[in-house]
């Protein structure tokens, strides 16, 4: 596997991130939000967007897997759950890229039993056309086409996380 061209550059999504942080500080003015990242992938986006919000935020992570190399293996693993009690608090779970939305609906409606007050989804990526749940998305950085990226905290086998931008991967012909 090679990494193809950039596909969003550092500069494309630092401004979008930073869009996103402003909208939502404006959105919840006047409140103190719960930020869950969801590990591995959200990582990077997840440490930028929480710097950049003006409110009280308090974080914590789910550890959540369902892909196997390039596909999602349709099974949902939690392997560490949350730390922080979230009912009556306003939660913004934020993820990396959503594509089938069969995780983030999993996820999302594990943390509505626990009775939050809210509860809004932000993720960087949207690839829509792999869409199989109908998930809203409150907080959205980019729609991209249906192609495996790397970067910026996603990964291929592990692999590629440290990218500062995010690219194509592409079979090594």
């Amino acid at each position: 596997m090679v990494v193809g061209k950039p596909l969003l550059t550092v500069q494309q999504i630092q401004k979008r991130v930073a869009e996103l942080a402003e909208e939502i500080s404006r959105d919840y003015e006047g409140k103190e939000i719960i930020a869950i990242g969801i590990l591995k992938g959200a990582f990077m986006f997840f440490s930028d967007i929480v710097r950049l919000i003006q409110i009280h935020t308090d974080i914590d992570f789910l550890n959540v897997s369902s892909y196997s190399k390039t596909e999602s293996s349709g099974e949902i693993k939690i392997h560490s759950g949350l730390r922080e009690e979230i009912k009556g608090r306003h939660v913004l779970l934020v993820e990396d890229i959503i594509d089938t939305g069969i995780t983030i609906e999993h996820i999302k409606n594990m943390l509505l039993a626990k009775g939050p007050a809210s509860l809004r989804i932000c993720c960087l990526l949207d690839k829509k056309a792999r869409r199989k749940a109908d998930v809203r998305i409150d907080y959205k950085g980019f729609e991209i086409p249906d192609k495996y990226i790397v970067g910026y905290g996603l990964d291929y086998e592990n692999k590629f996380r440290n990218l500062p931008y995010i690219a194509t991967l592409k079979n090594n012909i």
